[in-house]
């Protein structure tokens, strides 16, 4: 909540009389009615191609699925500056008249990047699904497409609807694209009003409006939930992977459309990057700055996924096993900074440092405080998910046994949400590698890491000498996104 305090104060000290100058103006409308559009568009697409792609992986004999899964994962370690430059490059090297920028574009760049928010959490949510449901409802006659909508995304309807809103406010606290194509929207003024020092009372009262629009962003999200709704297996006995549907003549099709997805979200950027190195005229980097910044990505993203997931974790519980009037405030108070531009979050921390805990001022561990700030609705969305699916019964069976609360959670609990942990420090793992404002406001002196370097060379136009930094991002990201994809249960056997 500091970020929000921060706004506050900052809020008030403006004066209603300039709040309201700035509040009640056209271009205000307009930068919601963009913004909030720009949510939906991207959102929508985002919860179509995830879902898809999510039960394509888990569901079905699709050849080489398990390639397809890290695959779908990977965007989310390409930041949204980088792939709008790849897409505004490639763009114009295809054809010089094309000029890649607007809102199509911004839409665009934003579904290709986030996606994997949606895609992750529903593939562990798959897997963790009772299949009987499903046997149930085939065996009644009901089709592969009708058990898929009435029975399967039922059950998997708040790993969607976790993903789906992380995305939302994602875009909506998105810098990097909407700039670089040139879209206005509420982060883009911000920024604006921040760093060139027009007006930044303009840009506190910008950013208030912005928390406003989460707020109904989140009033909307949990009008779909269902109240009482069950998500957990009910039956006695094991749990069993299902039988993976036949694609039989869909296969090629569905392997045509995960490849298409793929070339765009991960091909381009590609592309753009291998220009850079040939094309280039800046020097690289040496071998020891590289390193240096490569290792402090890893341990900083290390330590912000870890604080992250040791705060999300009882919230994500509470809202799964006492559903009432404090998980949800608490649970909606978690989204909103999330919502807010990295700088202003980071610029918040400054104040709160500098005034209240200057120990910790350009300390890494108030950078490590940002990204737990930032990523915490990451990591709740999906343990709360994976705990929605996991029975009940067995930690109260393993209470009435004798068993203390500690040794419960230890070992019947945590094995439970296995996979919504492991989805959860994915996806804040790597969207800590990837974060600017914050990293930049809040690193200690003399530290850089890759998205800080790689900014700084893009920046002024140094493409060849951003190259290696932002590949080696990818790369880096590629090896925890394999080891969590596959602890999610993505990756497993199913029945034939």
């Amino acid at each position: 909540m500091i970020p929000l305090a921060y706004l506050a104060v900052r809020t008030w000290q403006a004066g209603w009389t300039q709040v309201s100058a700035v509040l009640f103006t056209d271009r205000v409308a307009q930068l919601a009615v963009r913004s909030v559009a720009l949510a939906a568009v991207v959102t929508l697409a985002c919860v179509v191609i995830g879902v898809a792609s999510a039960f394509l992986v888990t569901r079905t004999d699709l050849p080489g699925r398990r390639v397809f899964g890290i695959l779908a994962a990977l965007p989310l370690a390409i930041p949204s500056y980088v792939a709008g430059y790849a897409w505004v490059a490639t763009a114009a090297m295809v054809d010089r008249t094309w000029v890649f920028e607007g809102f199509w574009a911004a839409a665009l760049v934003l579904t290709l990047c986030t996606y994997p928010y949606v895609f992750l959490p529903t593939a562990a949510a798959l897997v963790s699904a009772d299949p009987a449901a499903e046997e149930v409802s085939r065996s009644l006659g009901r089709g592969a497409w009708a058990t898929f909508t009435g029975v399967t995304l039922r059950q998997v309807q708040p790993a969607v609807a976790a993903g789906g809103l992380l995305v939302a406010l994602y875009v909506l606290s998105d810098f990097g694209a909407v700039s670089i194509v040139r879209t206005d929207t509420f982060t883009r003024a911000i920024f604006t009003q921040f760093n060139l020092g027009f007006n930044p009372n303009t840009a506190v009262v910008l950013a208030t409006v912005l928390v406003a629009l989460t707020v109904l962003v989140l009033a909307g999200e949990s009008a779909t939930r269902r109240r009482g709704a069950r998500y957990a297996r009910v039956g006695s006995g094991a749990g069993r992977p299902p039988a993976r549907l036949r694609l039989q003549k869909a296969t090629w099709p569905a392997v045509a459309g995960l490849v298409a997805v793929g070339a765009l979200a991960l091909g381009v950027p590609a592309l753009a990057l291998a220009r850079w190195f040939g094309e280039g005229v800046s020097r690289p980097g040496s071998v020891a700055e590289v390193a240096g910044a490569a290792g402090s990505s890893l341990w900083v993203s290390l330590l912000g996924a870890g604080l992250t997931m040791l705060l999300a974790l009882p919230i994500g519980l509470l809202v799964a096993r006492a559903p009432g009037r404090l998980s949800t405030v608490l649970e909606r108070l978690s989204y909103l900074p999330h919502a807010l531009p990295g700088v202003v979050v980071g610029l918040s921390l400054v104040f709160f440092g500098v005034h209240v805990v200057f120990a910790f001022y350009q300390t890494i561990w108030l950078l490590v405080l940002a990204y737990a700030v930032l990523f915490l609705p990451l990591a709740v969305g999906a343990v709360a998910a994976a705990a929605a699916q996991a029975p009940p019964q067995l930690e109260q069976v393993a209470r009435s046994l004798g068993r203390r609360p500690w040794t419960v959670f230890r070992t019947v609990t945590l094995p439970l949400i296995a996979p919504g942990i492991g989805a959860g420090a994915a996806l804040a793992f790597l969207t800590a590698m990837k974060e600017l404002p914050a990293t930049l406001l809040l690193r200690p002196t003399g530290m850089d890491t890759l998205a800080t370097r790689m900014w700084t060379h893009t920046a002024v136009g140094e493409y060849a000498a951003a190259a290696p930094y932002a590949a080696l991002l990818v790369v880096i990201a590629a090896i925890p996104t394999w080891l969590l994809v596959s602890r999610t249960g993505v990756l497993k056997r199913g029945v034939s």
